[in-house]
């Protein structure tokens, strides 16, 4: 066999494609472009993401965006006011189950009215044998995981409410007694659920009557608020059941005024029907409805019942909603408050379905409830059932009534509507302490804040910062309202002057807090003004504030999230992150944080730090290596492979890459050193470690002034670190890797043994251990032509031989159970290539080192050089038509013979010897592939034209 002579130089002359200068980038917008695509615009069937937006585009107007505005001729819903109210629906649903969430109180017991007969009636409960009776009258004892409270029997008189309480209070003991029934909170659920089917039963039976009679009982049991903590969850199980009444009272007068008794079709009833549309008989029907409910002696039921058929009121009359006032009136004869309040979200529920042109009702509503909690707010009677604790606890139980109260004001309201409102509220009066009056308390204020759009805020908003000053009642945190405020003026940007008078009416308050979440709640909510504004001396007084406050303190879980919150809006605004170390306190506060928010914090500060370009300076270095290190060893490094471990381990990396001490090289070499120690547990840190070494490397072989005892610094750092790299591919790359420098900076023994380690590293691979990994034959075929690739350049070693590493490769291809036929064959053309290379007078690419010999000068002429590759390709061509034969899938094997083929007869001579191999491999894939294959053929073609040069005697191939 001999190798066939190689050009390098002509070759890259004659098959390089011709080059030419440009003046453009072949991807930049070319005028003629333009115009082509400007005259068949009207197809606009291809967009070009590379193409800017055309400037003549006209903008569309949507369907949707069209209809709106448009009112229906004859006032009933349109398609999207039903859209509206599906979408009302949903959110209804979810505001239920928040409701339904309510917990009861620990250890509470307190009695209930004999209204709940509905329930204990029918419930089934354990009797408990006990003997007493509270006073003179029996008891029923209704217990539920978190408290017992008590009802009494229809058949025994009332005793009065405040008496049960006191009794209670008196004597604790003697509400556990004789004769009395347990019933678990689950059991109560399913007898109104039972209820609610005996009613649904008795409809489907045309009994309508024992319907109304048990629905009537279920509405009775909203009156009694005795136990407030159930009253929330109480009044999402009975509004269920209403709701279901309601819908089959709608159904039933619906399809009388579409039938006739006999099942004769009437008419068809559209959506946006009128009340002429209807006939008198299911008016007569939707009428004596109303009768019946307006007969219930007791108001509440009367009201829930009227409010469940409420839209039922479109039988009789084209303006329904006329309705609700009445209805508002009604309710002001509601003495308890809880019950009073709830009533009213029920009906600003059942009213969206009217949906009514104003929110006049609404207003109504809220004014009343805002006078109602006043009134509790303010009393001062020395009974039990007014303390502090109670009356915060009626306020928390009211609060979810106002907030979709006032939901239902702001919807879709724009700003001029939401100014209407604002004045109808009494919002806009003058608000001056002497007035001595506030138009509404603290947690009305709050919901009215959150609902009411930004640009309603910035334009009244010195009037609301009066308001909040003004309200100091227990019913919301006055802090509260501050930084809502401050939260809907950043969604807009107010004039200069009204933030300035803003800040300053508000900063005059919060100084006064000496508890720091209150305080870092609102100095967050209005840092966006002062960043925005560059109000300086806000920023001042905001870091002084925190700083003072949470000197020598632990700060809370929830004040961390506060500070977390601070920190990340100063660095997004400072562009230079210098700027932002350089603010008083700054590093103080930093300190301050742990835990999480510490490691967010840290990662926002390593994230601008690598954004800005190279980081030079010491100090800054510094804070930051210490903030690299607590973030860090805050790692849970059991979980490293998850993405929220993996980025800061990528911020670390990337700030070690950004770090830049100019030409003092030995001072970077010993940061890499200092980070090794720190980081040491990060992979992904070590691989960014050993590429940084590699680059000083670089540059201090560039500078003719640097020893070549820093370039040995850098091998020697890399050679310690590189070991301790987990993954072992990683491991054969950077010794790869780290063997160019080497070689660049003239080190030949440091390059052997760098590949040695490679090579012994590859060597020690182990895919047959039973782990069930999928074997990454690309991955080690990449590795072994880039070792090859390599090996080019590197200089033959005498007393190991020239071709030691070629044969090291050889015998892991033979030794290894693992190497799949494929690898074995790809790699055996690797080592044919790299002899064939390394045979040529002249190499295609040599080391940039004055100082490393190549093969070629070192062994110019050398036959022993030469027989050696010779030796080693003949070993390679003796085993590769047996590794082609183990190849099972019939296709791959007709690849891999005609790879091999063309890799022998691309590297050496025709011969007979060639000849025979390469015959028995075209046969070979001959009988795997199609005949009409183009790799087959072409590879036919290229033994045909070798064949013409060789003996008669050669075998002749066909196809």
């Amino acid at each position: 066999m001999e190798f066939r002579p190689r050009d390098y130089s002509s070759e890259e002359t004659t098959y390089s494609l011709p080059r030419l200068r440009t003046e453009l980038h072949p991807l930049a917008i070319r005028p003629s472009l333009i115009q082509v695509d400007i005259a068949g615009q009207e197809k606009n069937d291809f967009f070009d993401p590379l193409r800017g937006p055309s400037g003549n585009k006209e903008e569309s107007v949507g369907d949707e965006e069209a209809v709106q505005g448009i009112e229906t001729t004859r006032g009933m819903p349109s398609i999207d006011d039903r859209q509206l109210t599906q979408l009302s629906a949903k959110e209804w649903a979810s505001f239920k189950r928040s409701l339904a969430a309510q917990r009861f109180s620990v250890s509470k017991t307190v009695s209930i009215s004999s209204l709940s007969d509905a329930i204990v009636k029918g419930g089934k409960g354990k009797k408990l044998l006990v003997e007493k009776f509270v006073g003179s009258f029996p008891i029923v004892l209704v217990t539920f995981p978190e408290f017992t409270y008590l009802t009494r029997n229809l058949a025994v008189p009332e005793k009065p409410t405040t008496s049960l309480h006191l009794d209670e209070l008196n004597d604790p003991q003697k509400f556990a007694e004789d004769d009395v029934k347990v019933i678990t909170r689950q059991e109560y659920i399913t007898r109104l659920r039972e209820l609610k089917d005996e009613i649904g039963r008795a409809w489907r039976a045309d009994d309508r009557v024992t319907s109304l009679k048990l629905s009537i009982k279920v509405a009775r049991l909203l009156m009694d608020t005795t136990v407030s903590q159930f009253y929330p969850a109480l009044f999402v199980l009975v509004t269920d059941v209403l709701d279901m009444l309601g819908d089959m009272v709608w159904e039933r007068i619906k399809r009388r005024a579409e039938y006739a008794d006999d099942g004769t079709v009437i008419c068809c009833l559209q959506d946006n029907f009128e009340a002429n549309d209807v006939c008198p008989d299911a008016k007569e029907t939707c009428y004596n409805w109303f009768c019946k409910i307006g007969s219930i002696r007791e108001l509440l039921p009367r009201i829930y019942l009227e409010l469940a058929i409420l839209h039922c009121w479109r039988f009789l009359d084209d303006q329904p909603w006329r309705n609700l006032q009445r209805l508002v009136m009604m309710m002001r004869g509601l003495a308890d408050p809880l019950a009073s309040a709830f009533c009213r979200l029920y009906m600003a529920r059942c009213a969206q379905k009217l949906l009514p042109g104003d929110t006049g009702y609404l207003m109504t509503c809220i004014n009343d409830l805002n006078l109602i909690l006043m009134r509790i707010i303010l009393e001062k009677e020395p009974m039990p059932k007014n303390s502090l604790d109670n009356k915060k606890l009626l306020i928390s139980l009211v609060e979810p009534t106002i907030e979709w109260i006032m939901k239902c004001i702001f919807k879709d309201a724009h700003q001029r509507r939401a100014d209407d409102i604002v004045k109808e509220l009494g919002l806009e009066r003058n608000l001056s302490k002497s007035s001595g009056s506030v138009p509404c308390i603290s947690i009305v204020l709050h919901h009215l804040l959150k609902e009411l759009p930004a640009e309603s805020v910035c334009s009244h908003a010195f009037e609301i910062v009066q308001l909040i000053e003004c309200n100091k009642d227990f019913s919301f945190d006055q802090y509260m309202n501050y930084r809502l405020l401050g939260l809907k003026l950043c969604e807009r940007r107010p004039q200069v002057d009204c933030v300035d008078a803003i800040l300053g009416k508000v900063f005059q308050v919060t100084t006064q807090y000496g508890n720091l979440d209150q305080y870092l709640k609102v100095v967050d909510a209005y840092l966006d003004l002062v960043l925005q504004y560059q109000m300086d001396n806000y920023l001042t007084i905001i870091l002084d504030g925190i700083s003072t406050r949470a000197f020598n303190e632990v700060v809370a879980e929830n004040e961390l999230n506060s500070l977390q919150s601070i920190f990340i809006k100063l660095l997004a605004h400072f562009n230079d992150l210098e700027d932002a170390f350089a603010l008083n306190h700054f590093v103080e506060i930093l300190d301050v944080l742990y835990g999480s928010s510490r490691d967010v914090v840290n990662m926002h500060i390593l994230d601008k730090a690598t954004k800005s370009g190279y980081i030079r300076d010491p100090t800054t270095i510094q804070l930051l290596f210490e903030i690299s290190q607590a973030l860090h060893d805050g790692l849970d490094f059991s979980n490293i492979q998850d993405d929220e471990h993996q980025q800061p381990a990528r911020l670390i990396s990337r700030f070690i890459r950004m770090v830049d001490y100019g030409t003092a090289l030995e001072r970077q070499l010993e940061f890499l050193v200092e980070c090794r120690g720190a980081f040491g547990r990060i992979n992904e840190l070590k691989e960014t470690l050993v590429h940084e070494s590699n680059n000083l490397a670089i540059k201090a072989i560039k500078d003719s002034n640097k020893l070549v005892s820093f370039v040995k610094a850098c091998i020697a750092f890399n050679e310690v670190t590189i070991p301790s790299v987990s993954a072992s591919f990683k491991q054969i790359n950077l010794y790869l890797e780290t063997a160019e420098v080497a070689l660049q900076g003239g080190l030949l023994s440091h390059t052997d043994g760098l590949i040695d380690s490679a090579v012994s590293c590859l060597q020690s691979l182990d895919l047959t251990d039973g782990s069930q990994i999928p074997i990454d034959i690309d991955g080690i075929l990449s590795l072994v032509r880039k070792l090859c690739g390599l090996l080019v350049i590197v200089p033959g070693n005498i007393k190991q031989g020239v071709a030691y590493f070629p044969r090291s490769i050889i015998s892991l291809v033979d030794s290894k159970q693992w190497i799949t036929p494929k690898l074995r064959i790809r790699v055996f053309c690797a080592i044919v290539s790299l002899s064939a290379t390394l045979s040529q007078n002249k190499l295609p690419y040599h080391s940039n080192s004055r100082e490393v010999m190549t093969n070629d000068v070192l062994f110019f002429g050398d036959p022993a050089y030469y027989q050696e590759f010779v030796s080693i390709s003949g070993s390679v061509l003796e085993n590769v038509i047996s590794a082609v034969k183990q190849e099972p899938n019939l296709a791959t094997r007709g690849t891999m013979a005609l790879e091999a083929c063309n890799c022998i007869l691309s590297s050496f001579k025709a011969s007979h010897e060639i000849s025979s191999i390469c015959s028995q491999l075209i046969e070979i894939a001959q009988s795997c592939l199609n005949a009409n294959d183009k790799h087959l053929r072409s590879t036919v073609n290229l033994m045909r034209g070798q064949h013409s040069t060789c003996s008669t005697n050669a075998p002749v191939i066909a196809v």
